[in-house]
C-alpha cells in the first residue's frame, strides 16, 4: 500500500474498521476515512484505494512494566514459575536498577511500544524503598521526553505483605505517587489480615485523592478470594475514584456460583479488569514435567456480559515473569482471541485493546469523527483471518495523520547492560 505523508487532505477510500469503534453493533464496516492536516476530516481529498484494508485506532497499553523490561539475558527465570520470577527479578533490582540501567530500558521498551501502534500506556513500578527513589524519578524523565509520542502514566508495585502497616509504612512512596500525578498500586495475597490491608491502602489513596490499581489472584488457586476483598471494600467505603485490577486468574478455578457471586460485587463496585493473557498463560499451572491444564485468564466473557469494563494489556516483557513479548498490542489482541475465544459471538471486542483502558486510565478516547487526532494503524488485510494469521509487521502506523518509522530497535541496544552485577 502506497499511501502520501504529507498535509495534504486523502481520502482512504474502502478501508475496514471494526464496527464497535465507530459505534456501530457491526462487525467490519467498509468506509472511507479522511485524513486532513492531522485529523480526521468530513470528505475530500486526494483519493487512496485501500482494498479493504482493516483500520484500527492507536492502541492503549495499560498494564505493563518497563521497569522490569529486557533483564531477561541477564536474570532468567530459573524454571517458570511464579515464584521463581519474584526471587530472580529481586535479585536484579538489589543489584542492577541505577537510574542509567532503568532509562535505557524504560526507552527501549517505549520504542517498541511506538512503533507497533500505541498511543497511550501505564507502567506498574516497583516501589519498595529505596527503589522508590531512583526509578519514580526516571519515569518523570522520561514521560516528559516522550510527551506527544506516547501518553505515559504510572502505578507504584508493592505487595500487601511486605509491610507491616500499609498507612505508615507506604506513606513515604504515596508521597511521591502523588506528587509525580500517578496510581497508587498494590499487590493483594491472602493472609489473614488482608481486609485492613486493603482499607488502609484505600484510604492512604483516598487522602491523596489518588485512583488505585490492583494485581491480585494472580494464582490458580481457587481459594484466593483478594479480587472479592477489594470489591467489597469498595461497596463499604463508597469509594468514587477509578479502581483498576488485574490478572484474577483463580475466577477461573473456582466453583461457578462462587465465581459468578464475586462478578456480580465487581459489577456493582465498578471496577475496571485487565486480563493479561500472555504473561498469565506463560506463569500459571506450570509444573515440572506435567503439562497445564489451565490457561489462566481470568472470566473475560462472564464479565462483559455483567457491563464490567475489561481490557487486555501486554504485561511483561522479557524478563523472569514472561520470557517474551515486545509491547505489540496486535499481538495482545491475537492470543487474547486464541486463548480466550473473542472470535465468535460478540463484535466489540475490539474496544478491549482501544477504547475500554483509556476509560480506566482516564486516557483521552480516541475516535474516528470528524476533528479527532488521526492516530490509527493500518493493516495489509481484509478480515480477521488474514489479520490474526501473520504477524503484520508491515503495518503502517499513522501520528497526527502522518505515517511514523516503524522499525523496531536492535537488540544490541541494551547489550551493554546485561552483564550480570
Amino acid at each position: 500500500m502506497k499511501i502520501p505523508n504529507n498535509d495534504a487532505p486523502m481520502r482512504l477510500k474502502n478501508v475496514s474498521i471494526p464496527g464497535c469503534l465507530l459505534g456501530r453493533d457491526e462487525d467490519l464496516v467498509v468506509t472511507d476515512l479522511t485524513v486532513d492536516n492531522g485529523r480526521f476530516g468530513n470528505g475530500g481529498g486526494k483519493d487512496v484505494e485501500m482494498d479493504r484494508a482493516i483500520v484500527l485506532s492507536c492502541f492503549v497499553d495499560m498494564h505493563t512494566h518497563i521497569d522490569k523490561g529486557h533483564i531477561w539475558p541477564r536474570a532468567s527465570n530459573p524454571d517458570g514459575t511464579f515464584m521463581g520470577a519474584l526471587t530472580t527479578v529481586g535479585a536484579d533490582r538489589s543489584a542492577n536498577w541505577s537510574a542509567e540501567d532503568l532509562r535505557a530500558r524504560m526507552e527501549f521498551s517505549l520504542k517498541c511500544a511506538y512503533a507497533h501502534g500505541t498511543r497511550a500506556l501505564r507502567t506498574h513500578i516497583d516501589s519498595l524503598a529505596p527503589q522508590d527513589e531512583i526509578s519514580w524519578p526516571v519515569f518523570d524523565d522520561v514521560r516528559r521526553a516522550w510527551k506527544g509520542r506516547i501518553d505515559l502514566q504510572a502505578s507504584s508495585l508493592i505487595g500487601c505483605d511486605s509491610i507491616e502497616n500499609t498507612r505508615k509504612d507506604y506513606a513515604r512512596t504515596a508521597d511521591i505517587v502523588a506528587a509525580t500525578g500517578g496510581v497508587l498500586g498494590f499487590v493483594t495475597y491472602p493472609i489473614p489480615d488482608l481486609k485492613d490491608r486493603v482499607q488502609q491502602f484505600f484510604e492512604l489513596a483516598g487522602d491523596r485523592d489518588l485512583d488505585v490499581d490492583f494485581h491480585a489472584d494472580e494464582t490458580m488457586d481457587a481459594s484466593s478470594e483478594t479480587l472479592r476483598v477489594i470489591a467489597e471494600t469498595v461497596l463499604e467505603m463508597s469509594w468514587t475514584r477509578s479502581v483498576t485490577v488485574g490478572h484474577c486468574c483463580s475466577l477461573s478455578t473456582q466453583d461457578e456460583p462462587r465465581a459468578m457471586e464475586t462478578l456480580d460485587l465487581v459489577a456493582k463496585a465498578g471496577l475496571n479488569i485487565v486480563s493479561l493473557p500472555m504473561c498469565n498463560l506463560y506463569l500459571q499451572d506450570r509444573h515440572a514435567d506435567r503439562t497445564p491444564r489451565n490457561r489462566g485468564i481470568t472470566l473475560v466473557h462472564e464479565m462483559i456480559v455483567r457491563g464490567i469494563n475489561v481490557s487486555f494489556a501486554s504485561d511483561n516483557t522479557r524478563d523472569p515473569f514472561y520470557a517474551y513479548g515486545d509491547l505489540d498490542m496486535l499481538e495482545v489482541m491475537r492470543q487474547a482471541t486464541r486463548i480466550g475465544h473473542l472470535d465468535h459471538g460478540r463484535k466489540d471486542w475490539p474496544n478491549a485493546f482501544t477504547h475500554n483502558p483509556a476509560k480506566a486510565c482516564g486516557f483521552e478516547a480516541s475516535s474516528f469523527a470528524p476533528g479527532a487526532p488521526a492516530d490509527f494503524i493500518v493493516f495489509k488485510a481484509r478480515s480477521w483471518t488474514e489479520l490474526f494469521a501473520r504477524p503484520q509487521s508491515d503495518r503502517i502506523v499513522f501520528r497526527n495523520g502522518k505515517s511514523i518509522d516503524t522499525t523496531l530497535p536492535d537488540y544490541s541496544e541494551l547489550d551493554h547492560l546485561m552483564e550480570t552485577s
